[in-house]
This record gives C-alpha cells, sequence and structure tokens, in this order.
C-alpha cells in the first residue's frame, strides 16, 4: 500500500467490487474477512458500521473491498439503512413486555438497554400510529403523522388513548407543538352552512325540506319532515277549514318550526297552497299558524305552483326530450304543464312551460264527492268523466313538440302520490323506497295493469299494502282517476315518475337567484372535510 493514497468510501468514489483500494488484486485479509462475514451472519455478531451496537467501529481497507465484493452502497443509503435498523430494534424492544419495563440501573433511552448505550437519533413511533407509510388521513394532510387540524366529535374534543388501555376527552384546545406551556391553538375558523329551507303546507300534507347546495344543479338533504294532516277534510262540502283539520296542521307546523330553529337557515320560503286559497277562513288559519309556531306562510297561486312542480324535476327530461307533459296530482288542486323543448333550451325547464292549467280537483275533493272507501268499476268511471269534462275546456295553443303524440321523443312526468304508489307496487316494494322509485319509467300496460289490481282490491287490502297505507287508502284511487284523464287527453307510450315537488322547486329557485352553487363550487371539497357539518364557525 506505499505510494498510494488510501480514501474512504464518505468521500464520495466507489471502488470497484472486488478490488483492493490499493490497486491490487484481491487480498488475503479482504478474503477472510469476507468468509467470516459469511460465517457469521446468523450469528450474534453485527456489521462493522452499523449504529446499532451504539459502538464506532474501524474498517480498514480489505474489509471495505469485502463490502463492495456484494455490492457496494452510496453512503446516503447507508445511513438510511441504519437508522431503518435502529427503528426496527426499537420497536421488537418496546413490543417485548420484558424490555419495556427496564431493571434498575439501566439506562432505558440506550438502544440495547445496556448502560451507558449512545441512544440513535430515530423517530419514535406514538401508540395507536399506524407503521411504515404515512398515509393521507381524511382530515386533510398530515406533517409527520399529525394533522393540520385537531379532530373532534359532537360535542366533545378528541380522545387521548394511555399506554394503560384507558382513554379520555380531551380539551376543546390544543397546545402548540414545542411551544411554551399555556399558549393554545387559535381555533379553526369554519365557513357558515349555507342552508336553505322549504315548507309546502297542502291540502292533504305538511312537508317540509331542508337542504344544502352542492354541486350546480344539486343540493344534499339535510333535515325531513312529512305528515297527513289533511287540512282540506270537508272543505268541499263547507267552504271553511274545520277546527280539527287547523289543529293537526299546527301542530305538525310546530315541529317544522323547531326544526328550522335548530339550523343555522340562510333563506326559507313557507307556502300554502289550495287549500288556504278556497276556504273562507283562510287568512284566520295563516293567522293563528304565525301566532302558534311563528311561522308565516305565503299562499301562492296556481300558475306558481305550477312552475315550482316543474323546477322540482328538472334533472329527470334528458336531453333526448322534445315535449314533457308534466301534472301534479295534489290534494286540492291538480296542475298540468305542457313543456316544449324544441327551440333554445337551457337548464331552467321551467322557463320552456308553453300551456299551463290546473284543475280545481284534487285527490281528498274527489275522494270525498264519490267515496274513497267503497269504489267500484262504475264509481271510478264516474271519476274519471268528471276530470274528463274538466280537461275539455283547456285550450292549449300548437306546440312543434305534441305535433305527433305518441312519439317517444315526448312522454309524461308524474310528481305526486298517485304515481310513486303506482311505481311501489310495480316494483313490489315490501317498503317504500324513495331511491327505487325516483325516476322509474312505467309503461302503459305496466300502468293498466297497476290500475286494474288496485281496482280489484277492496279497502283493507289496500289499506294493508305497505306502499299505500291506511293513511291513503280512500285516496289513491280518486288519484288513479285524475291520472287516467291525463293519459286519454296526452296519449304517451312511457311515464316517469317522481318522488318531488314543490319543496324541491322552492330549493332550486331559491339556490339559483341567490348564487349559492357558486359559493358551494368554492367551498365544496372544503366542507367534506369537516367531522360535523352542523358545527358553526
Amino acid at each position: 500500500m506505499t505510494g498510494q493514497t488510501v480514501k474512504d468510501l464518505r468521500d464520495g468514489e466507489k471502488p470497484n467490487a472486488g478490488v483492493s483500494l490499493a490497486g491490487e488484486g484481491p487480498s488475503g485479509r479482504a478474503g477472510k474477512a469476507a468468509t467470516d462475514g459469511v460465517e457469521r451472519k446468523r450469528g450474534d455478531s453485527v456489521v462493522s458500521g452499523s449504529a446499532s451496537d451504539g459502538v464506532p467501529s474501524e474498517r480498514d481497507p480489505a474489509s471495505i473491498s469485502a463490502s463492495n465484493e456484494a455490492g457496494a452502497a452510496p453512503a446516503g443509503r447507508r445511513r438510511r439503512r441504519r437508522k431503518k435498523s435502529a427503528r426496527k430494534t426499537d420497536i421488537k424492544s418496546s413490543n417485548d413486555p420484558v424490555a419495556a419495563k427496564a431493571p434498575a440501573g439501566i439506562d432505558a433511552s440506550a438502544p440495547d438497554g445496556r448502560p451507558g448505550g449512545k441512544p440513535v437519533d430515530r423517530q419514535v413511533d406514538r401508540p395507536g400510529e399506524k407503521k411504515g407509510r404515512r398515509r393521507r388521513r381524511k382530515s386533510g394532510r398530515e406533517i409527520q403523522g399529525r394533522p393540520l387540524t385537531p379532530q373532534k366529535t359532537s360535542g366533545q374534543g378528541p380522545r387521548i388513548s394511555h399506554a394503560d388501555g384507558s382513554t379520555h376527552a380531551a380539551a376543546a384546545h390544543v397546545h402548540l407543538a414545542g411551544g411554551p406551556s399555556g399558549i393554545t391553538a387559535p381555533p379553526v375558523r369554519r365557513p357558515a352552512d349555507d342552508l336553505y329551507a322549504a315548507l309546502d303546507l297542502g291540502t292533504n300534507n305538511c312537508r317540509l325540506l331542508i337542504a344544502q347546495p352542492t354541486r350546480p344543479g344539486q343540493f344534499r338533504v339535510v333535515d325531513a319532515f312529512s305528515r297527513i294532516v289533511r287540512l282540506g277534510e270537508g272543505l268541499d262540502a263547507t267552504g271553511r277549514l274545520s277546527d280539527d283539520a287547523m289543529d293537526r296542521a299546527v301542530e305538525a307546523l310546530k315541529v317544522c318550526a323547531g326544526k328550522l330553529k335548530n339550523r343555522p337557515v340562510r333563506r326559507h320560503r313557507l307556502i300554502a297552497t289550495e287549500a288556504c286559497r278556497q276556504a273562507r277562513n283562510g287568512a284566520e288559519f295563516l293567522e293563528r299558524v304565525e301566532a302558534e309556531t311563528g311561522l308565516k306562510l305565503e299562499v301562492v297561486t296556481r300558475e306558481t305552483e305550477a312552475r315550482l312542480a316543474v323546477a322540482g324535476c328538472s334533472s329527470l327530461v334528458g336531453r333526448d326530450t322534445d315535449g314533457v307533459v308534466l301534472f301534479d296530482i295534489g290534494g286540492g288542486s291538480s296542475e298540468i304543464a305542457m313543456i316544449d323543448l324544441t327551440e333554445n333550451r337551457t337548464n331552467r325547464l321551467a322557463n320552456h312551460i308553453k300551456a299551463w292549467t290546473s284543475l280545481p280537483v284534487g285527490v281528498v275533493t274527489l275522494s270525498e264527492r264519490h267515496g274513497g272507501c267503497l269504489v267500484t268499476p262504475a264509481i271510478f268511471a264516474a271519476m274519471v268523466e268528471e276530470v274528463d269534462a274538466m280537461l275539455a275546456g283547456f285550450t292549449p295553443p300548437a306546440l312543434p313538440a305534441f305535433s305527433g303524440l305518441g312519439d317517444r321523443r315526448i312522454h309524461l312526468l308524474g310528481t305526486s302520490g298517485t304515481v310513486t304508489t303506482l311505481a311501489g307496487l310495480h316494483l313490489e316494494l315490501p317498503r317504500y323506497d324513495r331511491r327505487k322509485v325516483d325516476g322509474l319509467w312505467l309503461s302503459n300496460g305496466e300502468v293498466d295493469l297497476m290500475l286494474d289490481r288496485l281496482l280489484s282490491w277492496d279497502f283493507e287490502a289496500r289499506a294493508a299494502n305497505p306502499c299505500i297505507g291506511a293513511d291513503r287508502a280512500d285516496l289513491v284511487l280518486a288519484g288513479c282517476a285524475i291520472l287516467q284523464s291525463i293519459r286519454k287527453r296526452w296519449p304517451s307510450e312511457r311515464m316517469r315518475v317522481a318522488d318531488r315537488g314543490l319543496r324541491e322547486g322552492l330549493l332550486n329557485e331559491m339556490m339559483a337567484s341567490d348564487g349559492a352553487w357558486r359559493r358551494a363550487g368554492r367551498n365544496y371539497r372544503y366542507r367534506n372535510q369537516r367531522s360535523n357539518p352542523g358545527d358553526k364557525a
């Protein structure tokens, strides 16, 4: 080795495998060191240069040459291997119950438990954290395995685990890591939820919907309420709202008022329809509602009701459709709108209403006139004839989309309890499921089959069906009579079912006019990262 300069591997130069640093062939010392290393690899000895024993070792040129014979590694890779080996040793010792309790006189900070051992610079794994590769959590990106914002569940702080397995709730504030004692992190500011509410007090039902805008044209339902109140019971005969009907409606509205107070609603609209329009004591009833519940209801016109029904079903009209006859069979009235999409189609379906009508008849009024409990085929035919006479007075203008009725580019779209009941019967649902009914297509033959089945049932059989129930058993055939008259006037090969209506139309119009979907687009990703959507900033 005289006359030659020996360079250490840490200066960045790597010798060829199997060649000594002196430029000669494999020396005897190198071969012996390589042989000893192979023989001792299953023993207690550790590879020279490892940080696991905490004692620095000396390498002679021969041993370096022998290590390179198995493939030399850069200096940075060796350092990473040493740290990884140290971490594995620490994990093994922490899992060993004997090693976890070090006896007196033993320095537990030493890497192998020996006195005077030099601790290795390593990252200690905390209890409860996954070993190995760090993964992104739902709460956001992480730094050293810690979330950027503290996670909490509703009504309490994060849970802290101890070594003995016990847990307790932490305080609502979090101490800054590495900061002085007593300094806490400031509360995270969160954007307020843009909640919208729509209430529809109809002749038969009281419905409430609270929703949050998501993607353009869509929203997520946060809370909902629906109850049959039969506000229009006896209205056709007396012209007034009965005391029992008003009491039932007020009790349902009190529930709705409580739900609205418990939510940070940005904007709401509360409407009343045909029963309050027709009743002579409708204004007195609305004053009582405001005094007892704090809700101020707005009585909408029939034209507004037809437009809201169309706005609520916009997403169910496909691009391949030229014309739609949309109908809403209510408790005291039935709205029908003719929609022509052949020219300058826009996203707002209500802008394409070319003709509309409102029939002063619904399931409650028609069943009271003809009897809803015992309905024979003759009574059913009489109900259909009465509705036919009302439709005969409606003369819409000639529309390009409806020049060829019966074409597959024209279809019926029904949004009422009558059509959803027929869809549930067609699917033979053991329990009504909105997700399976909303948007379902029914052919002419399938609708006829369901009508014949309902006519063959008596009142008890209709009440026993889970898609009808006792509350609607006397109303469903009156709704079917109105549907049959509409099908005769506008024959179509198919009909689409919509389990939606005025509430969805109210929400769509409020969100569109308020620019809610533009704000939701900016905050949609951030809102999804929140653990409790009901929390306020």
